[in-house]
Formats: C-alpha cells, sequence, structure tokens
C-alpha cells in the first residue's frame, strides 16, 4: 500500500511493508498524524480533530516515527475479542440447546437459557453460533414462493385487470388520493385512470360505467380480494353472496375473477409502479394539484401511454360487447338494497323513512320486498317488479327549522325539544348505505364533462 500523502518518512517506510487492509477511521488518522509530524496540525488540534486527548497523539507519532503505518493499527486486530465467550462456554449452550431446544428458535432458546439454566446469551450470539454449526434450530431459510409467468390473453376485451393505487400522486401539493386503474390483460392498453378520494363501491361503479360506455362489457374483470369486489366473511348466513359491485356487474352478465396474489395481476400492478414514476413527475411539471384537474390531464396522458406501452393483441378479434336493451346501465350501476314495506306503507333506508302514496300499486305491497335504488347523484327510486312506486320522505337526521314549529303548543314543544336534541347529538347515517365521500363532486363533474367516448 503506498501512502497517498505527501511524507517522506510514511512513504519509506510503507515501501518496506506489506500491503495492509486499513479502515477508513485509520486512514484518517493516518492522514492527522501525517500532518503533526510534518508540523502543519498541532497535537491540540489534532485531538480535536480525532476525539482524542493530546497524549494519546503523542503516543500515535512515537508508534508512527518507530514503526511507521503499522504502528498506528489496533493490536488486537486478528485476535480474539477480551469480551468474547470461551470455547468451552459455547459448546456448553450449543450441547443443551441441542439435547433440550433443538426444534425451538434462537429467540426462544434464549429465553429458555435464562429462564431454566441461568445463562444469559444474546439471541443474535446464539443464532450465530447455530449458522456455524448446521444447527437445525437456527433461523430457517425462507423460499420465496416461484411465480411462474403467464402468457397473455389472445384477444382484447377478454380479461380487464382492475385496481387502485393509493399513493401522493401531488407529492406535498395536496392530500393522497387513489388512482384507479383499468388494463387490458392480452394488450396492456389502459382503459381507464380516474382519480378518486379511496377505494370504494361508488367509485368503481362509475369508472366502470366510463369504461363500458367507451369500449363496451368485456368478458370478465380482473381483481384482488378488496372488499368492494367480494365477500370476504365467512359462513354469511343472510345476503345474496355477492357485493354491489359484484352484482351490478351480474347484472350486466359480467364475470368477475379474484387474484390470489399481486403478482398474479402483475400487469396492473407493474403499471401502477410505471404511474407512480411518470405520472407524478408529469403532474408536477404541468402544476397540477388537484383530482379535477388531474382527471382532466389523465385523458390525453392515457392516450400516450397507450401509444408507449399498448401491445398488439394475438387474436385482432375484439371481445367486448354492446350494450343490449335488456341492459340497464343506470340502474346497474348504482346501490341496491332491498326493504320489506310496513303494514302502514312504509320502509327505512340510511336512516330515512320512505312512506309510499296509497294508490292501486303500492296497497297490495304490504309486509313484501321493494328495491331502493341510489344513485350516485343522491336521488332514490323505489321499484317493485320493475315498477317505480311513489312516494314521500321523512329525514330523521334532518334539521327542524324553526319556522315549521306550528302554533300547537303540544306539537310546538315537541318539536322543539327535538330540535334541541338534534343540536347536542350528531346523528349519522347508515354504515350498511354508500359512502358519498367526493361522489357530489364526482357527479357534478361527469355531468359538465362528456365522457371522451361519447364525442
Amino acid at each position: 500500500l503506498s501512502s497517498p500523502f505527501g511524507s517522506s518518512t510514511g512513504a519509506r517506510t510503507l515501501q518496506n511493508e506489506e500491503s495492509l487492509v486499513m479502515t477508513t477511521t485509520e486512514l484518517e488518522r493516518t492522514k492527522v498524524i501525517e500532518r503533526v509530524i510534518e508540523r502543519r496540525l498541532t497535537a491540540v488540534a489534532a485531538a480535536q480533530q480525532l476525539g482524542l486527548t493530546s497524549r494519546h497523539i503523542g503516543r500515535l507519532v512515537k508508534a508512527y516515527r518507530e514503526n511507521g503505518t503499522q504502528g498506528l493499527l489496533s493490536k488486537q486486530r486478528g485476535k480474539r475479542s477480551n469480551r468474547a465467550f470461551t470455547e468451552s462456554f459455547k459448546h456448553q449452550v450449543l450441547d443443551i440447546v441441542r439435547d433440550s431446544y433443538a426444534d425451538f428458535g434462537p429467540t426462544l432458546a434464549a429465553e429458555k437459557l435464562s429462564e431454566r439454566h441461568d445463562i444469559l446469551v444474546s439471541r443474535e450470539t446464539l443464532r450465530r453460533w447455530l449458522i456455524e454449526t448446521n444447527t437445525q434450530s437456527g433461523r430457517p431459510a425462507r423460499h420465496q414462493r416461484a411465480y411462474q409467468p403467464r402468457y397473455r390473453r389472445d384477444c382484447f376485451g377478454e380479461l380487464i385487470q382492475i385496481d387502485g393505487s393509493d399513493h401522493a400522486w401531488f407529492e406535498d401539493r395536496a392530500p393522497k388520493c387513489t388512482l384507479l386503474v383499468f388494463i387490458d390483460d392480452a394488450t396492456s392498453l389502459l382503459g381507464e385512470l380516474r382519480f378518486c378520494p379511496s377505494e370504494t363501491t361508488l367509485d368503481y361503479m362509475h369508472s366502470t360505467k366510463r369504461y363500458i360506455e367507451r369500449h363496451g362489457k368485456p368478458v370478465a374483470f380482473y381483481s384482488d380480494k378488496h372488499t368492494v369486489f367480494r365477500v370476504n366473511k365467512r359462513d354469511a348466513k343472510s345476503g345474496t353472496g355477492l357485493t354491489q359491485y359484484g352484482r351490478a356487474l351480474h347484472d350486466l352478465n359480467i364475470d368477475i375473477i379474484y387474484a390470489n396474489s399481486s403478482q398474479a395481476k402483475g400487469r396492473v400492478e407493474r403499471m401502477n409502479q410505471t404511474l407512480q414514476d411518470r405520472l407524478v413527475k408529469e403532474l408536477r411539471l404541468e402544476g397540477i394539484d388537484t383530482m379535477e384537474a388531474g382527471n382532466e390531464f389523465l385523458i390525453d396522458y392515457m392516450d400516450k401511454l397507450n401509444e408507449k406501452f399498448a401491445k398488439v393483441p394475438l387474436n385482432p378479434t375484439d371481445l367486448h360487447r354492446a350494450l343490449t336493451d335488456m341492459d340497464n346501465l343506470e340502474d346497474a350501476m348504482c346501490w341496491q338494497k332491498q326493504c320489506t314495506v310496513s303494514n302502514s306503507l312504509t320502509i327505512q333506508y340510511d336512516r330515512v323513512l320512505y312512506v309510499l302514496e296509497p294508490c292501486e300499486l303500492t296497497n297490495g305491497l304490504r309486509r313484501k320486498k321493494v328495491t331502493v335504488f341510489d344513485y350516485p347523484d343522491g336521488t332514490i327510486a323505489i321499484r317493485h317488479e320493475g315498477v317505480s312506486l311513489p312516494y314521500s320522505s321523512f329525514d330523521k337526521i334532518g334539521k327542524i327549522a324553526q319556522a315549521d314549529i306550528v302554533s300547537n303548543k303540544r306539537l310546538g314543544a315537541v318539536l322543539a325539544y327535538a330540535k334541541a336534541q338534534q343540536e347536542e347529538v350528531e346523528l349519522q347515517r347508515s354504515q350498511k348505505a354508500p359512502g358519498r365521500r367526493g361522489q357530489k363532486k364526482v357527479y357534478e363533474e361527469a355531468q359538465r364533462r362528456p365522457n371522451p367516448a361519447m364525442i
């Protein structure tokens, strides 16, 4: 090892020595001692730089003058640590573990050695000893599952992978949000990109509706086991076994397949990574910091990505199907719930009491099931066997205005008490109804800006 410094004394010493292996700390120490010997640095200043005392700097200078760089190396290098366990103690511990704790992991074995044998050994030291001796109690090798590659589907529209990517898409310019991604398995063609606050049923319904209007009905969607797509409660004793989203696809004769791992839907997972790299930078360059502006930007940006990454399918046949006269896209892509009509011709949904108007359509519906259609824009329709029923509503959470309190003294007192109670206790909607966070803006945006497929 030739000296990188200008000291003639150190250079002569190193030329007669064999090559040395030095740490960064030792190299820095050698440089400082060289400067002290050349009188370019005082011992006090050198001590401050190295975090040593000036007396120890004197010892290092003396050692360097006598033995060169070798004098600055630790005398313990290559020797056993003074604090190391003895070989006899090590073999004693391993014998105990082999005899009594052969199937124990290092953590539990170390605990038992302390509890039952009064032997204190750290779990990492024990783990290292077990690995060195090839003892079975060492950390087992973690073999990752091998995922075999899968060929793409043959036709466009045969399988659409869908997923939501929660990410800081606008960096620190806006809160984190979710990007819904629809990608064709055969061509890697992006069919839908849209920002939304989170992965909710209504958001997926809105994006699926846009996709179908643009391309048609695919054969199947491929998703993970998120609760939007799949009922994860085992042995459910009620319900149809379908989520609201699954019911919507069933109404449109579209299948949904659930992936058992993220690797199985690798097409959309890799696209998420690509978007998290490229799209974030594009949004930064464009100065976009809202979901509304981001969704406007995604219309053209999605076409650019398709030009760059989309592939030609093996089979040119497009398996998307057009909507038929039997398909009602608006009704399918909304929240539906069956309710029982009471003897007084009322039903309750989302803490709202709906009163059916007595008529020929409703008089025979007592104790029968009707379906409530809850649309994304907040409108409600009540139907029985496809026929809409007239109704009026009474919102249990709606605030009572002072002007609504009538002159009747008894009724006025009751309403005044109810109003006071409402101001003290904040009631919430039912958890079984759809969450509408951000849905109003989504609907208004959809009404204001037409779908690209309709242009």
